[in-house]
């Protein structure tokens, strides 16, 4: 069937739980990073810098935080959770995993309002652009995207935002989300969240951000990106 060959498992319970827990390993150690991260946010410490340090440990295992969304690593762990319960078993790890990652989105936003607050302005009367809303890079899939959570914790504060993605389909996230996707980037923006590393967003620099922000504007980099990239830019990354 494919090149890998094919691993016979003993029962068709035992080959389905095998698929959820590698995707629920996967969420924990991304939320076990997330956590790190908002830890490091306080000590004014970069995330990346000390993933890229500590993996010069041959055994480190190589995650980086971020929004998880999708539909195998944001939804197979529930389904174990729900089974677990059923017979009695109430899991600790996954389901604070599960709750940390449910909680980037809405994080992510108050970084941003607090940054623009900061530099004086009014929530009112700022604009953010957030460029990506796919659930993962290089696809146009929105399916239990995360994005959605930055947008809704940003209107709520009273912020006016507008969504870009060179993927997914516009009528697609107005049909789920409710908000439909610009195709044209205006200006002036008090801020700009790159949300999903897309390809087509590697290769942005600072000149770029600039002619699409205001003067001060602030770049939320999600997935770090442009990591030691940014000079003069108010930047911020998880």
């Amino acid at each position: 069937v494919v090149e890998a060959g094919v691993f016979r498992a003993s029962s068709i319970k035992v080959a389905e739980a095998s698929k959820i827990i590698e995707n629920t390993q996967r969420d924990v150690n991304i939320a076990l990073m997330n956590e790190l991260s908002m830890i490091f946010n306080e000590m004014n410490i970069n995330t990346f810098e000390v993933l890229k340090a500590a993996g010069t440990k041959w055994n480190f295992l190589n995650f980086t935080p971020g929004l998880v969304g999708g539909h195998c690593i944001g939804v197979d762990p529930y389904y174990l959770t729900y089974k677990a319960e059923r017979l009695g078993f109430h899991p600790r790890i996954i389901n604070s995993g599960r709750c940390v990652n449910d909680s980037m989105g809405a994080y992510i936003a108050k970084q941003c309002v607090k940054k623009l607050t900061k530099m004086g302005k009014n929530a009112l009367d700022s604009k953010v652009l957030i460029m990506g809303v796919t659930f993962k890079e290089g696809v146009s899939d929105i399916r239990n995207s995360r994005v959605p959570d930055i947008m809704e914790e940003l209107l709520s504060y009273g912020l006016k935002v507008e969504l870009t993605d060179p993927y997914a389909s516009s009528e697609k996230y107005l049909q789920e989300y409710g908000y439909p996707l610009i195709q044209q980037t205006g200006d002036n923006y008090d801020a700009i969240i790159v949300a999903v590393a897309h390809e087509d967003y590697k290769s942005l620099d600072e000149k770029y951000f600039r002619s699409l922000g205001s003067d001060d504007v602030i770049l939320i980099d999600v997935k770090g990106l442009f990591h030691k990239k940014i000079e003069t830019l108010n930047y911020w990354s998880l």
